[in-house]
């Protein structure tokens, strides 16, 4: 059994349950970075405004995610991370992104 950003791999994985999984990256990362006492709903906040960006300008819908907006989003992710975050971490994140990725269905 593996448990990536809370998705049970054993179970069906649904492309929400996969953005679902990316936001949770995303505030698992800025929670790392910012000072302590930081708000958790702001954090929350600003990382589901950066994933909902990066639908936007890869033409998904975060709404309604597919398999295909997933594989466009995650990259659009990693690029903009990069300002902020060691190529190591974004690329083991992305990789765990794309395993949950490759538990979807066509």
């Amino acid at each position: 059994m593996a448990i990536i950003y809370e998705v049970d791999t054993d179970k069906e994985v649904t492309p929400t349950m996969v953005k679902d999984a990316i936001i949770r990256c995303f505030c698992i990362a800025h929670s790392e970075q910012a000072e302590m006492g930081s708000d958790k709903g702001i954090i929350t906040d600003y990382c589901i405004t950066i994933v909902s960006k990066a639908f936007e300008e890869t033409g998904g819908d975060i709404t309604n995610p597919t398999k295909e907006s997933l594989l466009l989003t995650v990259p659009w992710l990693a690029n903009y991370s990069k300002n902020f975050r060691d190529q190591s971490t974004i690329q083991k994140h992305m990789e765990e992104i794309k395993k949950l990725i490759s538990f979807l269905k066509d």
